[in-house]
């Protein structure tokens, strides 16, 4: 890779996090799950809240977009976004953001998007405390699971939500991903020039993991 201007930002935030879509236009890859009309893209657009509170568990391999996917939907829709990791977070957790979003919901009309990653990691007493939000419509919940909803999420939880399977990048995918952050203000801003072999590496030692080739992309551009 050469640097063809001096000056790459020290300090700065993770090329991944810069360059995480603002839009669900700018999603690269999940084509089966963005077509025009499919849930998610219903309920990016929806704005008035008309399509009620729909959950959705997101199951894939790491890096195929379920963070992405989840804020996406709350900008586009302009719900409140909360984040929580099923690694830290625990049943307090739980239940201090759903009064917050029952009471944002009764005074102010704002509907808020929970996305709690990890949600395999929840014991079955820690998932149980999101049904009574998922069940009263407090909140639109998207939970990210690696592992097999079936056997890793609750019955009730699975029965009232509507779940999605995501795709590893293909190499297409990736390629778009990478060239975007070369070029783009967010990434590198045209600072480096990225010669086919490297970017040929790049992707293949993603293995279709997007966070992991611009991670990979970023280490370059520093070394």
């Amino acid at each position: 890779m050469t640097d063809t201007r001096p000056g790459l930002r020290s300090g700065a935030t993770p090329l991944a996090v810069r360059m995480r879509p603002r839009s669900l236009d700018e999603v690269t890859g999940q084509r089966h799950l963005l077509t025009p009309g499919s849930p998610l893209v219903s309920l990016a657009s929806d704005v008035a809240g008309e399509q009620g509170s729909v959950s959705i568990i997101l199951w894939g391999p790491p890096g195929t977009g379920k963070t992405t996917l989840a804020q996406a939907i709350a900008h586009g829709s302009s719900r409140r976004f909360v984040e929580l990791s099923a690694v830290t977070a625990g049943v307090r957790d739980v239940r201090q953001v759903m009064e917050k979003a029952l009471s944002d919901r009764d005074l102010f009309g704002v509907s808020t998007v929970l996305f709690l990653d990890e949600i395999h990691r929840f014991t079955k007493a820690q998932q149980d405390a999101l049904l009574p939000g998922v069940e009263n419509g407090w909140v639109i919940l998207i939970a990210a699971t690696t592992e097999n909803p079936s056997f890793s999420v609750i019955s009730p939880l699975l029965s009232r939500s509507l779940l999605l399977t995501l795709e590893q990048l293909d190499d297409d995918d990736l390629g778009v991903l990478v060239d975007r952050a070369v070029a783009d203000d967010r990434g590198l801003g045209g600072r480096f020039a990225l010669d086919d072999d490297a970017r040929a590496m790049i992707i293949r030692l993603a293995s279709g993991d997007a966070r992991r080739a611009l991670t990979a992309l970023e280490a370059a551009a520093v070394s």
